[in-house]
């Protein structure tokens, strides 16, 4: 005896309890490879990125100082002419010393460095630091008397406060 299937369109397949072809599992499996490789190729072009990303920062960091150390060889080129050709001779040596140093502090200044030569100013803690008060006729209470040691500013940011004595009230 024979049992009769009373809806023969329905697949009953124990291996495909969804109802599904043969034909749709394989395009579900290949979409899913497809997705799969992907992810892969994805996760492998962010980490190559990166990769290079560091190496860029890591070239960048390691070069930055190339233009100004490269403006600042004509100046080591003059210390080393002035010291040979001085000799004995200290006033050709100061004054090939202080051509060195105004062609030193135009590097410095074409790279963003200004001096802080407050003589004369109010005190400003923001760019000085008093190393000492004194009582100073004819100078204005809070105002810098003396100068110790220069300031310098780079780019306007505080790079090194001037130490300096100021006026008591």
């Amino acid at each position: 005896m024979t049992q009769h299937d009373p809806n023969p369109d329905l697949n009953l397949d124990p291996q495909d309890p969804a109802g599904t072809g043969p034909s749709e599992v394989e395009a579900l499996r290949a979409e899913l490879t497809k997705l799969r490789e992907d992810s892969l190729r994805e996760r492998a072009e962010l980490d190559n990125q990166r990769k290079r990303v560091a190496r860029d920062i890591e070239m960048a960091r390691k070069f930055a100082n190339e233009r100004l150390l490269g403006d600042l060889l004509p100046v080591i080129d003059s210390l080393e002419a002035g010291l040979a050709a001085a000799g004995g001779d200290a006033s050709a040596l100061r004054q090939g010393m202080e051509l060195t140093l105004k062609q030193l502090l135009k590097v410095a200044g074409d790279n963003g460095l200004v001096a802080v030569d407050p003589t004369g100013q109010p005190f400003n803690p923001e760019h000085h630091q008093a190393m000492s008060m004194v009582p100073a006729a004819g100078v204005a209470p809070n105002h810098v008397v003396q100068v110790y040691q220069k300031g310098w500013l780079l780019n306007e940011r505080l790079l090194r406060p001037a130490l300096v004595v100021v006026a008591q009230d």
